[in-house]
C-alpha cells in the first residue's frame, strides 16, 4: 500500500523515521560493509538481507506500538552511477534496494502505523567537507542518473541526505524538481546552525526555495545533535519548511566523532528532551536518529511525546 508523502506530512503531527542502520550493521560480527557502497550490496546476500530486515523491524515494532507512521528509506545512499561502475555492481542496484524496502512496506505496514518507503541520495564526495562538494551544475549532472532511476521506482519520497553545501544541494533540487516525486533536502550543520559551507540554515533553505524551479516538500537536518539547530534563535518562518531531524546520540561535532573507536552517546534523556522540544515547540514532525542511535531512542521518543 503506497502512502502519499505530502499528505502524510500535512496530516500527522509526528512521523517517526529510522535511526542508525549502517552503523549498527558495522558492529555486527557477521557483516562486512562494502568499502564504497556501504550497506546496499547486503540486499543480495542472505545474511545481509536478514540483518537489514532485523534492524528495520526493530523500528517498525516501535512505530506499531505507538500507532505512528514510520518513514523508512531504502539503502541507496552513495549508490550513484560512478560508484556503481567503480565497484562493478549491477546497474539495477537502486531499483533492487527500493524493491527490498517496498517489500518490507507491503508485509509490515498497518492501518494505524503506515510505512512510508523513501530512497536516499548522498553528496558525491565527503559529506563533512564543504570544500569537496560539487557546484550546482556539476551536481545536477553527477546525480542525475541516480535521481532518474529512483524516480522510476515505487519510492514515495527521495531524500538528499547529509548535504554539506548549498550548491550541491541546489543542483540536486534542479534534477529532483523535474521528477514527479516529492523530495526533501537534509543538511548537515555545525553547532552554530550553519551548513558546513558557512551558510546559515535559514538562508540555505531560502536560497533553494527561491532558486529551485520546484522546491522540495521540506527540509531536514541529519547527523547532528538536536541543539545544533539553535531553534530559539531561528526566524519562525524557518519552521514552516524545516520538517524533520535525524539526530546523533552525541553532542560532539564531526571532528570530535571522526574515528572514535567507541560509541559516543549523551544521556538518552537529554536527547529525548531536545527532540520532543523540537516537535512540541517548533512543529518539526519527522523525528529519528543517526549515529549512535537505535530503536531504544525511537521508543524513548514515543514514550515521552
Amino acid at each position: 500500500m503506497s502512502i502519499n508523502f505530502t499528505h502524510a506530512l500535512q496530516e500527522n503531527s509526528i512521523i517517526l523515521s529510522e535511526c542508525a542502520v549502517s552503523e549498527r550493521l558495522r558492529r555486527l560480527p557477521d557483516i562486512e560493509l562494502h568499502p564504497t557502497l556501504f550497506n546496499t550490496p547486503l540486499i543480495y546476500q542472505e545474511i545481509g538481507r536478514q540483518r537489514l530486515e532485523e534492524i528495520y523491524l526493530s523500528y517498525i515494532e516501535v512505530a506499531r506500538s505507538a500507532q505512528l507512521p514510520l518513514l523508512l528509506c531504502a539503502p541507496t545512499w552513495r549508490v550513484d552511477k560512478a560508484r556503481i561502475e567503480e565497484a562493478g555492481m549491477v546497474s539495477t542496484i537502486n531499483e533492487d534496494a527500493v524493491q527490498f524496502m517496498t517489500g518490507l512496506r507491503e508485509r509490515y505496514t498497518g492501518a494505524d502505523s503506515p510505512i512510508i518507503a523513501g530512497a536516499l541520495l548522498a553528496p558525491r564526495n565527503d559529506c563533512y567537507s564543504a570544500e569537496a562538494a560539487l557546484g550546482r551544475h556539476k551536481s545536477a549532472e553527477a546525480h542525475g542518473w541516480q535521481i532518474d532511476r529512483l524516480a522510476a521506482t515505487e519510492a514515495e519520497v527521495i531524500i538528499a541526505q547529509t548535504m554539506p553545501a548549498v550548491g550541491e544541494a541546489l543542483g540536486m533540487a534542479d534534477r529532483l524538481g523535474c521528477t514527479d516525486k516529492p523530495y526533501v533536502i537534509s543538511f548537515v550543520i555545525d553547532k552554530s546552525a550553519k551548513v558546513l559551507d558557512g551558510t546559515p540554515l535559514a538562508e540555505a533553505v531560502d536560497t533553494i526555495d527561491q532558486e529551485a524551479a520546484q522546491p522540495p516538500s521540506g527540509y531536514m537536518v541529519n547527523c547532528v545533535y538536536p541543539t545544533y539547530i539553535r531553534a530559539k534563535h531561528q526566524p519562525p518562518a524557518l519552521f514552516k519548511r524545516l520538517v524533520g531531524i535525524q539526530a546523533n546520540a552525541s553532542s560532539k561535532d564531526h571532528a570530535e566523532l571522526d574515528g572514535a573507536a567507541e560509541l559516543q552517546q549523551d544521556p538518552l534523556s537529554d536527547w529525548t528532551t531536545e527532540m520532543v522540544r523540537l516537535n512540541r515547540e517548533f512543529g518539526m514532525k519527522i523525528l529519528g536518529g543517526c549515529c549512535g542511535t537505535d530503536d531504544t531512542y525511537l521508543r524513548s521518543l514515543t514514550e515521552n511525546r
